[in-house]
């Protein structure tokens, strides 16, 4: 069953169109690698998609949810307010550079969320963050505050706050980019654990070793457009569109 539909797409900022026809579904349970060389759109998809930026044209749903379809005018029409916020708690977004709120300790950086949009109680978000601290190898840091922690920690904190509003899908947006290489490994093992919980994901990634290795899907981006799309081995072994297969070849050689 497909969690988001993704048809016809289409995004410009001033006169460089981004996205160009852009469609896909994402199935539960699903993890969907997106690669392809900067600039080809993909982060700004991953954007359109957590409604951070606006399309132009096109129709993306989510969980049952019509986030955005094409109205009568030919331009791209948004759902309510109401709409709107059922549909962002059901997709999570890690962010390259972790955006953790500074000034609050790891504890509250995951409880916030919970207790002021979930309305959650403070002492059962409080309880869940501990547990989510546990999973992420990190249940003594939680008073810690961000400018204490490594990189990977701080990612790892990042993941466990999207996690504490259980969403039906996360979204990583180069999760990796941001930290060094040697902890690059502890970030994807992360991610490797949860799609062996079937955690539903959507990846954007240079990672190539890791997108074939964790895919259900993969999806090559170039220029605004989905250029091939299909299991890890279609995609990496048996490329059949040459900007794919060129692609590629610089990562293994």
């Amino acid at each position: 069953m497909a969690v988001i539909t993704v048809e016809h797409v289409r995004k410009s900022f001033s006169t460089l169109e981004v996205l160009k026809d852009i469609s896909f579904s994402l199935n539960a349970g699903e993890v969907l690698s997106i690669i392809g060389p900067s600039g080809s759109g993909k982060s700004t998809l991953l954007r359109c998609i957590t409604n951070l930026e606006q399309i132009d044209r096109g129709t993306i749903t989510i969980g049952g949810d019509t986030l955005v379809t094409d109205g009568v005018d030919g331009s791209a029409h948004y759902a309510d307010k109401a709409t709107i916020s059922r549909i962002r708690l059901r997709v999570g977004l890690v962010f390259q550079n972790f955006n953790l709120f500074p000034h609050f300790s790891v504890l509250r950086n995951i409880t916030e969320a919970q207790v002021h949009v979930l309305k959650t109680p403070k002492d059962e978000a409080i309880e869940q963050a501990h547990e989510l601290l546990r999973k992420m190898g990190l249940g003594d840091k939680a008073k810690a505050y961000p400018y204490q922690l490594s990189g990977g920690q701080q990612q790892r904190v990042s993941i466990a706050r999207a996690l504490a509003l259980r969403p039906e899908v996360l979204c990583f947006d180069e999760p990796t980019s941001a930290l060094d290489p040697e902890l690059t490994g502890e970030i994807l093992s992360v991610i490797k654990d949860l799609a062996a919980e079937h955690m539903t994901m959507m990846v954007v990634t240079h990672e190539m070793a890791f997108a074939r290795d964790i895919s259900n899907r993969v999806i090559f981006m170039d220029d605004g457009l989905i250029v091939e799309e299909g299991t890890p081995q279609q995609v990496f072994s048996e490329a059949q569109n040459e900007r794919t297969k060129r692609f590629l070849n610089r990562f293994s050689s």
